[in-house]
């Protein structure tokens, strides 16, 4: 993530009327709590689903016209419409100018105007259910939808939201049936694959665009909660949110929703949610109103080569590496350990975090899931073991994300085998500062030197280290003196911490040893 902070510009597609977005963000935002109708149990879409496989048989089409003239008919245009306030100036609240020139000085009352934003979205069902992105409808009042056919615009009831898959569902009612595109099993896509954009880029009306599938499964990017995106080099620009992304017989493939970019339009990077998970989150807010998702309670992270290593797995090892357990969760019930390696979740190989947190989180809770796993003892023995959990339901504070400052630097004490780490004891300050459990014990890290390599291995101002070469810290002094008889050429650390900014849990992080330089 570091490289796309520094290096890309990660934009939503979506617009303002005109041309004059060309150089805005690529945010397509207001939605849609106000527009929401009144609590769901609606009756199901009725969608129109084809399994079978991509047309593969090496003969492109001469025109793309007839998949033109079959999609476009499904794909809307969508306007959003909301209040924002904002204050004159911001100089308004300075008292030194307040004293000087009283408190009716510059009318500080915040100033309200609409704000109206423009996306797409996709009719999938004949009886007006419509697909699109959640932050086309964010935060809105008012959702019109206008048909390609040019008929009158359409009131627009938002059925439900889901930012963490950037999802959301519209009806609309008419008496006369919609043409519904067909829904294609995404996860059949391959890279390689024609695919063809279609939407309203800049409001200047409807577009079809042609790539291919680049890349699938893209995540890390930190735009949704659950990323399992299909990358495309078909264009996609401000405006296109929420439009369709359909194959080379005009079957839904994917939702658009995002680009990455350094200019704001398009670079040939373009995100799409798949067809499969919007139609997953689709059913459950037309029959519920909310998503339910799977909860096993633990944090996961790659496997890398030098964990493997640490744990002394063969070479050949794959999964994620299981950092941390929350307490009374299915996971500890099921009787999973920090350090143990998913391989296989309910008969899917695992082989990336992703992977894992999609299959979970699709999975609904009371679900009872088969794992298996590698467990490491202490003295190194590892062995391969098959256990059962039953799936709680996802808390809404696990897709919090939260802040965080620098650290109190009171009483730092420096690691000799940590290169640059400098580490204190966890007072109440610390504790409220950055939000740590009562339950975490170790030692706070106040400072890790930049260009060090424990800086490259991940440690950060805020970290608590709870464990060193799997030997428990509980306060800053275990700390230094375990790193003193540190041995070998890495150090194995187990970390809390809120890596990105999102909810606190524990990893594992290898370190070059100092001493061994």
């Amino acid at each position: 993530m570091e490289y796309f902070s520094k290096a890309l510009n990660m934009t939503r597609s979506a617009s303002f009327y005109g041309l004059l977005a060309l150089v805005a963000a690529f945010q397509c935002g207001p939605a849609a709590q106000a527009a929401q109708g009144p609590a769901p149990k609606n009756p199901p879409a009725k969608l129109n689903v084809q399994d079978t496989p991509i047309n593969r048989d090496g003969k492109a089409p001469i025109s793309f016209a007839p998949v033109a003239k079959k999609v476009g008919p499904s794909v809307v245009n969508i306007y959003s419409t909301m209040t924002i306030r904002e204050r004159r100036n911001p100089m308004f609240n300075d008292p030194f100018f307040r004293h000087f020139f009283g408190e009716q000085f510059g009318d500080d009352q915040p100033r309200e105007h609409k704000s109206q934003s423009l996306g797409s979205g996709v009719i999938v069902s004949p009886d007006g259910y419509i697909l699109t992105a959640n932050h086309v409808v964010e935060d809105a009042e008012s959702v019109k939808v206008a048909l390609s056919t040019g008929e009158k615009e359409f009131d627009a009831r938002v059925i439900g939201t889901d930012p963490p898959t950037d999802v959301a569902v519209l009806k609309i009612e008419t008496k006369k049936p919609l043409p519904a595109l067909v829904i294609a099993d995404s996860d059949k896509l391959e890279v390689g694959d024609v695919v063809l954009a279609v939407g309203n880029p800049f409001g200047v009306g409807q577009t079809l665009t042609k790539g291919i599938v680049s890349a699938l499964s893209r995540s890390g990017f930190g735009i949704n909660g659950y990323e399992n995106f299909i990358q495309t080099d078909a264009a996609i620009n401000p405006g296109n949110s929420g439009g369709a992304l359909v194959d080379t017989e005009g079957r839904l493939v994917g939702i658009n929703t995002a680009i990455l970019s350094r200019s704001g339009g398009f670079q040939g990077v373009g995100l799409a949610v798949p067809a499969n998970m919007a139609r997953y989150v689709m059913d459950r807010l037309i029959s519920s109103g909310k998503v339910t998702r799977g909860y096993l309670g633990i944090n996961i992270q790659a496997l890398t080569p030098e964990l493997a290593k640490e744990f002394k797995l063969p070479d050949e090892s794959s999964g994620v590496l299981v950092g941390g357990i929350a307490a009374n969760s299915a996971a500890v019930k099921a009787g999973l350990h920090e350090g143990d390696v998913i391989t296989d979740f309910n008969g899917k190989k695992i082989s990336d975090p992703s992977g894992l947190q999609l299959a979970v989180a699709q999975t609904p809770p009371g679900t009872k899931v088969t794992l298996q796993v590698l467990h490491t003892e202490t003295g190194g023995r590892t062995s391969e073991k098959t256990v059962t959990a039953t799936l709680a339901e996802l808390p809404q504070e696990a897709l919090a994300s939260r802040g965080r400052n620098s650290p109190n630097e009171g009483g730092q004490q420096n690691m000799d085998a940590l290169d640059g780490v400098e580490v204190s004891d966890i007072d109440s300050q610390a504790r409220r500062q950055f939000d740590i459990p009562r339950n975490i014990q170790g030692a706070l890290v106040v400072n890790v030197d930049s260009g060090s390599t424990s800086t490259e291995a991940g440690l950060r101002p805020g970290d608590v280290i709870v464990e060193i070469n799997r030997q428990p810290v509980r306060r800053a002094d275990d700390a230094v003196a375990l790193s003193q008889t540190a041995k070998g050429d890495r150090v194995l650390l187990r970390v809390w911490g809120r890596s990105g900014g999102g909810p606190g849990g524990t990893h594992y992080v290898v370190v070059e040893n100092s001493k061994h330089k």
